[in-house]
């Protein structure tokens, strides 16, 4: 990947959300979203459990993909793999938006979802999910194997961790812009019962 750039995401909209359990100062879910000439990459990362502990694993991960965001995906997270050994772990669901080639490659270990939502010109709804993994980075990293699919203009990615419900996709509009969609699941979906975070980014030109 080239240089970053200095002016931020403008071939993406996105929407942001994240609340902590009730109770804790801090949450251990965050987010990364990193932009270069030729794509951006995008990342959702949950440390284990929840509190002071489960925020510094995120914040540690977050700062390994930043430093090794040169690389291909599946040598960024090992590397947050073993920047991580010793910490309580993190989930972490990663994508890399190439915008020359109209693809996005992507991958999950733990279990925060990730969707592709699409509509094609019948306003016919289709969805694509990401496969996850089971582990967890600096406890336990499964064979890693990347998916690639194409992507074409409206096109949004959204990730969620597992303080969020299941059936989170079944009220979201299409036409709703990415910071509604994310306030939106929070509202309606967010458990209540742990960290929650949700992570729109819609894919906006050509």
């Amino acid at each position: 990947m080239p240089a970053e750039l200095t002016e931020p995401f403008p071939w993406i909209e996105r929407g942001f959300t994240t609340m902590p359990l009730q109770g804790q100062e801090v949450s251990g879910d965050s987010h990364i979203i990193k932009s270069f000439k030729n794509g951006i990459l995008i990342a959702v990362v949950d440390g284990l459990g929840h509190g002071y502990e489960a925020a510094e694993a995120a914040k540690i991960a977050i700062a390994a993909l930043d430093t090794n965001s040169n690389e291909q995906i599946i040598d960024m997270v090992r590397r947050c793999h073993e920047a991580l050994k010793g910490t309580r772990g993190v989930v972490m669901s990663v994508a890399f938006l190439n915008l020359p080639d109209k693809k996005i490659t992507w991958l999950g270990v733990g279990n925060i979802e990730g969707m592709l939502l699409r509509q094609d010109a019948k306003s016919v709804i289709s969805r694509e999910r990401l496969l996850l993994r089971g582990g967890a980075l600096g406890y336990q990293l499964p064979p890693l194997r990347e998916s690639v699919i194409p992507v074409k203009q409206g096109d949004t990615l959204i990730f969620v961790t597992d303080g969020i419900r299941n059936g989170f996709e079944a009220g979201i509009k299409p036409g709703d812009k990415p910071q509604q969609i994310a306030d939106n699941i929070m509202a309606e979906f967010a458990k209540g019962t742990d960290d929650a975070l949700v992570l729109v980014v819609r894919y906006i030109c050509n």
